[in-house]
């Protein structure tokens, strides 16, 4: 017999977000695989449940993801949660689960609260299209490459931030795509739960000093062309070259470049592998 992962949304703060169907699920399940347990102990204590758990990180992904896909196929059901939120979004999850799709382990969800869609809802800005962007890195090169891709992204932009890192990320955003509207929201579900909607040039000048806590969802306007001028084929070239020496490759810089002129992607490209 063969049993199965199930990934269950736990609260990102309030602990009384916790639903039913989630509750008993790890009531019934067999084990937990837990990103910190010492946190899921304490969610588990509070609803009255005792289970054994197994801690599954970013750092024991690999080797704990085995040990676990092998006592599922032994015929045992394995919920997985993360700290808050749902699991695999922006989480190692993400490797247990792909471990289950390869070795044909079934895999089912229990919805649950989730910070990307809670603070897109309170943002106040466009929420019919959107890219969720995660963590940027803290490598300079690979951050200053990613905003650079989204220099020209039409659509809504959300990235989580621990509260140490967000004077950066607020003044490389603003540097890298411009001043745009922003909402910083933080603490969602708790008590200080607060939502700020500012402009990323505002929010540099106000974070430069200021110190905040607790875990933080930033929510970025996307580009808007608020330019009618009609570009030339060249002068779509000529700002897709910008693109590149910024450090972007051809295909990218003629994508970004056609967002920006309206002329089609594959006329650009032609004429900078061209040149």
């Amino acid at each position: 017999m063969v049993g199965k992962l199930i990934i269950v949304g736990t609260p990102i703060g309030n602990l009384s977000d916790i639903s039913q169907r989630a509750k008993d699920t790890l009531n019934n399940v067999d084990f937990i695989a837990a990103e910190d347990t010492r946190v899921t102990l304490k969610l588990l204590r509070y609803l009255g449940i005792k289970k054994p758990m197994i801690s599954y990180f970013e750092h024991n992904k690999y080797q704990k993801g085995e040990f676990i896909c092998e006592k599922i196929l032994n015929g045992q059901t394995c919920a997985l949660v993360s700290d808050a939120g749902m699991p695999a979004i922006s989480d190692p999850g993400e490797e247990l689960v792909s471990m289950c799709a390869e070795k044909n382990i079934q895999v089912s969800v229990v919805p649950g609260p989730s910070a990307l869609t809670a603070a897109l809802a309170v943002s106040g800005l466009p929420t019919g299209r959107f890219t969720f962007e995660g963590f940027l890195s803290v490598n300079k090169k690979s951050r200053k490459e990613h905003l650079l891709q989204l220099k020209f992204e039409p659509r809504t932009m959300i990235f989580y931030e621990a509260p140490h890192k967000l004077y950066r990320t607020l003044c490389d955003l603003n540097i890298e795509i411009g001043d745009r509207k922003i909402a910083i929201v933080r603490e969602i579900s708790k008590i200080y739960e607060e939502v700020i909607r500012t402009t990323l040039r505002e929010a540099c000048a106000r974070y430069e000093n200021e110190k905040v806590k607790g875990e933080i969802v930033l929510v970025v306007d996307g580009y808007k062309n608020t330019n009618k001028e009609i570009y030339t084929l060249e002068e779509a070239v000529n700002l897709a070259k910008e693109v590149i020496d910024n450090g972007s490759s051809a295909s990218e810089a003629a994508k970004e470049a056609s967002k920006v002129t309206g002329i089609k992607k594959s006329d650009i490209y032609q004429l900078i592998v061209r040149k």
